[in-house]
């Protein structure tokens, strides 16, 4: 109960900080400075998962957390098991998302003495962190791991470290929980300015092309419902970024898909034809904008950012409101009326019927791509889709169609290829009831197949669903379209078997060659409630489009089917 004591080691006094902050869920890989912790997680309730290396410790932390919005939890022993967290901390801060990452180091009277696995993580880890701590004195352990959390969760989310010199985890405390977090010059601002709103407000009564551009901030800030309200009221057309997936449903008839270089035409012929676009938990990232000079040119900018230093980074607003993006929109919901879009809703439609996202069939009974998104939305439409990175991961966000909040997950500002399964594992764990799906290139699976053994072991029942092109499917095609199809380095065709290592992993393992096996193949990985391994042989020279060449305007794009 806080505000009671009793005498207890570092360690036990860690484990009882984290009970006290809701975790049940630690992703991990132990190391000789973790003995005392890990003794003390032997006897604990919380769960242990045991991944097979720190990264993916880190990435499913991350899934955990974008599955549930509570804050993910993975530990690492000193040395090269820190610095393995580096990527997937890096992740988690580019893509905002809540995590504690909990790392054993060499015993204080050792540090900076290039004692045995010693690694300044704190140091290397400043610039990817939204706070990071040296823990020094065992009695200041609680509120560090306090802090840790509040740091993580509040305002603008991301990955906070903590440092646990061992010495620290065999110290004794009396320990004491405190009841509240207070930290001077860490205040985020959750109550938007009401003069702003209501500037906002008229602009968008007077706005006759508005936009909705919404991103992961209305996810984390769990604003879709009031998203989806004002999108209704004003009439205004949404697109969501790929990490913002979900945050608006993507069956709705006011939805327009992704924008940017991925993104449909529509999405970016209206962006750049709006006079206003409403920016909701965005950072105008450079996929999205392309060009900035001609990113959105004719329209005034309204901004609506937990995070004040988002705010004109990259592109200059007109109104910005700091603030929650639920609470925002709620008192926005409330000053603003409809706008007289009436006419440019028509033009947009106009636009869906003509630039429709597309592929060519194939000639015989090949399997392409997009097509197997389309199976895996009609077979399992309420599934978690988490992907890796690269072509698979655009069709993802293309083709299926995302109705709910925290249903796609995937490497945003990153780009981390080997993302995806494991931070599927971290989905499933967190939502067993959820078909979870990781989809996935070969290319990247390669990069973390080892978390087969995770699954297998912890009866994690994830599919991995392997667009196997036999090649660096993203980097092939930029080499196709700029680099007359020289492919440097980007086959790796006939690299691996994976129905047999699936196998012999213990998983089930299913390839499909031809297009009447895929929807059979979807559906047995799912019946079979196993972790299973689904191997998709597709065309190998499939192209993503549309396509904006980086660096040109959105509305420039290369339509790669219809060789425009």
């Amino acid at each position: 109960m806080t505000g009671s004591t009793e005498r207890m080691t570092g360690a036990r006094a860690l484990i009882e900080c984290l009970y006290r902050e809701g975790v049940d869920t630690i992703f991990g890989y132990p190391g000789g400075v973790l003995l005392p912790i890990y003794d003390e997680l032997y006897s604990s309730n919380i769960r242990h998962i045991l991944v097979r290396h720190e990264q993916a410790a880190a990435h499913a932390a991350e899934g955990y957390a974008r599955a549930t919005g509570k804050t993910g939890v993975c530990l690492a022993t000193s040395g090269p098991g820190a610095t393995n967290l580096v990527t997937g901390i890096a992740n988690a801060y580019m893509d905002s998302i809540p995590m504690v990452a909990l790392t054993g180091q060499v015993p204080s009277s050792m540090i900076g003495n290039d004692a045995f696995q010693e690694a300044n993580i704190t140091g290397i880890t400043m610039p990817i962190t939204k706070h990071n701590y040296l823990v020094q004195d065992v009695k200041e352990l609680p509120r560090i791991i306090k802090e840790a959390f509040h740091i993580a969760s509040t305002g603008r989310p991301g990955p906070v470290l903590v440092d646990l010199p061992k010495d620290i985890t065999t110290d004794m405390v009396d320990f004491y929980y405190p009841d509240k977090v207070e930290l001077r010059g860490y205040n985020p601002t959750y109550q938007g300015n009401l003069q702003q709103i209501k500037k906002a407000a008229a602009e968008i009564e007077r706005s006759a092309k508005p936009v909705i551009y919404a991103g992961g901030g209305v996810i984390s800030a769990n604003a879709a419902a009031e998203l989806k309200e004002l999108a209704e009221k004003i009439q205004a057309p949404v697109t969501t970024t790929l990490t913002g997936m979900g945050g608006f449903p993507g069956n709705h008839p006011l939805f327009l898909g992704m924008p940017g270089m991925h993104g449909t035409k529509y999405a970016n012929y209206a962006i750049q034809e709006s006079d206003l676009l409403i920016a909701v938990g965005v950072r105008f990232d450079d996929r999205v904008t392309g060009k900035l000079k001609s990113f959105a040119s004719n329209a005034k900018i309204i901004h609506i950012d937990i995070d004040p230093a988002e705010i004109s980074k990259n592109v200059k607003v007109d109104i910005p409101i700091v603030g929650d993006a639920k609470w925002i929109l709620s008192h926005l919901l409330k000053y603003t009326g409809k706008s007289q879009s009436e006419k440019w809703l028509e033009k947009i439609e106009g636009w869906k019927k003509q630039y429709p996202l597309h592929y060519m069939e194939p000639a015989g009974d090949e399997i392409k791509p997009q097509y197997i998104v389309e199976q895996i939305n009609a077979v399992c439409p309420d599934a978690i889709i988490v992907t890796e990175v690269g072509q698979h991961q655009m069709w993802a966000a293309q083709y299926f169609k995302y109705t709910e909040p925290r249903t796609f997950i995937s490497s945003g500002g990153l780009g981390t290829m080997g993302y995806g399964f494991p931070a599927a594992i971290g989905a499933k764990v967190a939502r067993p009831d959820k078909v979870v799906i990781d989809v996935s290139g070969d290319g990247s699976f390669q990069m973390n197949s080892q978390e087969m053994a995770t699954i297998v072991q912890n009866n994690i029942p994830v599919i991995i669903a392997i667009f196997n092109n036999g090649f660096l499917g993203m980097v092939r095609q930029w080499q196709e379209i700029f680099y007359g199809k020289r492919y440097s380095s980007t086959c790796i065709r006939d690299s691996v078997d994976f129905v047999k290592l699936a196998e012999a992993y213990g998983a089930l393992g299913i390839r499909a060659t031809k297009r009447d096996e895929v929807r059979p193949a979807i559906e047995k990985a799912i019946a079979s409630g196993r972790p299973t391994l689904i191997d998709f042989i597709v065309e190998c020279e499939e192209n993503v489009s549309p396509m904006v060449p980086a660096g040109a305007a959105i509305n420039e794009i290369l339509d790669l089917e219809r060789k425009e």
